[in-house]
């Protein structure tokens, strides 16, 4: 039978999920669309909360169910998992600079990309 500090932690874990995705929800205001290109601008949200969830998720069970992440991602997995971390993150911070003004929509959609490339990397570096 698991103790209060444990199972403390799963729910606090679980709270810290709840937490962060309802953030980057409220920072990325899905349902609010471009005019000029709304199915773009869809497909990144979207793609970047749907890789967030499965990060998130992966990155609990990593900790609480498989002993940490230390143990999950070994060597060169890693540094392969820090890659798909930060990747994603830096594509939607950087959207709103001024150097893709221009070709919004072609950056929209190679992010959208990236994000579900790192999302299946993951996926697959946790399950292998």
């Amino acid at each position: 039978m698991a103790n209060f500090p444990n199972i403390l932690n799963y729910i606090l874990g679980a709270v810290f999920i709840v937490l962060i995705f309802a953030i980057s929800y409220a920072y990325l205001k899905p349902h609010l669309l471009h005019k000029h290109r709304p199915v773009s601008t869809l497909l990144l949200k979207a793609s970047f909360l749907l890789y967030l969830l499965v990060l998130l998720v992966i990155v609990y069970l990593s900790a609480f169910v498989k002993g940490g992440l230390d143990e999950v991602f070994y060597g060169i997995e890693f540094f392969a998992f820090l890659l798909a971390l930060f990747g994603p993150v830096i594509g939607i911070l950087a959207r709103k600079m001024e150097q893709f003004r221009k070709k919004r929509e072609n950056y929209n959609y190679f992010f959208t990309v990236i994000n579900i490339l790192c999302m299946l990397a993951i996926i697959v570096m946790y399950v292998f």
